[in-house]
């Protein structure tokens, strides 16, 4: 049987089609679920982030205080993106939102982000599920300072969603996070 050039070409793009998706279903799930349920632990260095509001795990009174070793217990996710603050590409580390959420019972519709000069935000919480939103205590490859966006930075992956190069999503980037309130 003689196979002519389009055949050919339809081969090739099916074998590539197949190729991606065996891929794609290798791939381990960026959100893991390994803390739900788990108490959190009381906080032991400076508290980096204060989680309230309509939550069901806390360590200090109604409240989720968490500090750099409980966010690091969460796994850990690296982002490459540009932002509207910074000049090109930059590296960024942290952990997902959905997983934080998720570890702090997090149970509402939406999450009031504020920041230490108390700038404050709704982020839908769907934002967190439809994308891979993340708490970023890193920018490429140095802790981030309150200086310089920090400790804690709300980073979502805007080169990778064209829907996300809108200035309604560019809000929702709070540098300098201190507080998240579920309501």
């Amino acid at each position: 049987m003689q196979i002519n050039r389009m055949q050919r070409r339809r081969i090739r793009l099916a074998v590539c089609v197949i190729i991606q998706l065996v891929a794609l279903s290798l791939r381990p799930a960026a959100a893991s679920q390994p803390l739900e349920g788990v108490p959190l632990p009381p906080p032991v260095g400076d508290v980096l982030l204060v989680v309230g509001g309509a939550i069901t795990q806390t360590n200090v009174g109604s409240e989720a205080h968490l500090d750099l070793a409980a966010l690091r217990s969460l796994p850990t996710v690296t982002l490459k993106t540009t932002t509207v603050v910074t000049d090109g590409v930059k590296h960024f580390e942290g952990v997902l939102l959905r997983d934080l959420l998720l570890w702090v019972g997090a149970a509402g519709s939406y999450v009031e982000a504020r920041a230490l000069n108390n700038y404050t935000v709704d982020i839908p919480i769907k934002d967190f599920h439809d994308y891979d939103v993340i708490l970023a205590t890193h920018m490429d490859g140095n802790r981030l300072l309150t200086a310089d966006k920090g400790p804690l930075w709300i980073v979502y992956p805007r080169d990778q969603w064209r829907a996300l190069q809108d200035i309604r999503y560019d809000y929702r980037w709070v540098w300098q996070l201190n507080q998240l309130t579920i309501k």
